[in-house]
């Protein structure tokens, strides 16, 4: 039986689906509430690093988890009645979280927060206490009216949660919480392999390839001449505070054009495609086992790949995730003749001795991602998350399921 050329579209593809999508914008809070936004942020931090500091004792004693709460404290230390209540609440319930993925394995122990950080607290929107002025121009939250903000893009949906949050350059920003539902993309016929690298930090299985700016490397000599100005400034003084706000500054702006890029590209990608296929890449680990980690915390691979998954999930894209003990560098896409001599990364182009055809490393890996996300797709039958039947793809009578 053969394949249809153009994918079969089904009709539930266009039904909304509700998610949680977070807007930031800028707020220039007045003396008063940075005095209040101080408070919360203090006690926020003493009541996470009191009551982690205060579970581990009791599970060294007696061997069990306490599950401590603000209320415990609120008689010792007077001072966390002043702030927001919820704002302690939802630190609890990061500190839970915490210990979740700790016990999960999905993390490392949970950390004591330090105030030289970036500094944030959370609260909740209950009964409209979260609300703009009728000029937008102010946002109020519960104990503290009237913050004047930049609403420079309206939000959609229905605000959750607000977090209050002071970076290292002492700037101010808000952010949004919000549930909305979402439209899915309109399916397409197209599927993608990816091979990520750090001459570029792209390379798909068309053969194009996305440049890595490396925006960290180009700022590296601005910031090693403001790093040793800090260092001969006293500890403690005005001017040493101003030049460390300098230095944060340099790094708010390489974090912000990372951003940028990799919000831009990421959407590109889930734009054009219907199947992402990338390495389930332990990038943790491969930071630390070579000589590469400084160029490859650079390129922000996790960032790439983090980004990738959540909006394919909500555009309706699929992404398929290859092993990463898959040889896709060794393996020739045309014939499947397996080199080890191209274990050696300097080697960026070879022949294929068994058919003879030339690969570029890079193209052939994401070729060679492509075939194997493709195989992975369909070992089961068509996956029910890609809503499309390609004409490439092995004739199968299995037909996604409805949802």
């Amino acid at each position: 039986m053969e394949m249809a050329k153009k994918p079969f579209l089904y009709p539930f593809i266009y039904l909304k689906s509700m998610i949680r999508k977070a807007y930031k914008y800028r707020i220039y809070p007045n003396t008063e509430q940075k005095i209040f936004f101080a408070k919360c942020f203090g006690c926020v931090r003493f009541f996470y690093n009191k009551s982690l500091s205060d579970m581990n004792d009791i599970f060294k004693e007696r061997q069990e988890f306490k599950n401590i709460t603000p209320a415990s404290y609120k008689e010792d230390y007077p001072f966390l009645k002043e702030v927001d209540s919820l704002a302690l609440s939802n630190a609890q319930l990061n500190r839970n979280a915490a210990f979740k993925a700790f016990f999960r394995h999905q993390n490392s122990f949970p950390k004591y927060k330090s105030k030289r950080n970036d500094q944030s607290y959370t609260t909740n929107n209950q009964k409209g206490s979260v609300k703009f002025s009728s000029n937008n121009r102010y946002i109020s939250i519960p104990k503290c009216k009237r913050i004047r903000i930049k609403k420079h893009r309206d939000f959609i949906g229905i605000i959750k949660s607000v977090t209050i949050s002071k970076t290292c350059d002492e700037k101010y920003y808000i952010s949004l919480l919000t549930e909305t539902d979402i439209k899915a993309l309109i399916p397409v016929d197209k599927a993608i392999g990816l091979d990520l690298g750090i001459k570029d930090l792209i390379i798909d299985s068309n053969g194009k390839k996305y440049k890595n700016h490396k925006y960290l490397t180009k700022s590296q000599n601005k910031l090693a001449k403001e790093q040793r100005k800090l260092s001969h400034m006293l500890v403690g003084s005005s001017n040493r505070n101003k030049q460390r706000i300098k230095i944060a500054r340099i790094y708010r702006k390489i974090n912000n054009q990372r951003n940028d890029y990799l919000h831009k590209l990421s959407k590109h990608i889930i734009n054009e495609n219907q199947v992402i296929c990338v390495e389930d890449l332990k990038v943790n680990k491969m930071t630390k086992d070579n000589d590469y980690n400084k160029s490859m915390m650079d390129a922000s691979m996790s960032r790439l790949l983090t980004m990738l998954a959540y909006k394919a999930s909500w555009y309706g894209r699929t992404i398929v995730k290859v092993p990463p003990h898959y040889a896709s560098s060794q393996l020739c896409s045309s014939c499947g003749y397996k080199n080890s001599i191209t274990k050696n990364l300097s080697i960026r182009k070879w022949t294929c001795p068994k058919c003879g055809s030339i690969h570029d490393r890079d193209i052939n890996a994401a070729n060679n991602i492509l075939s194997k996300g493709i195989e992975i797709l369909t070992k089961d039958g068509t996956h029910p998350d890609s809503l499309f039947m390609l004409g490439s793809l092995e004739s199968s009578s299995k037909k996604p399921p409805l949802l």
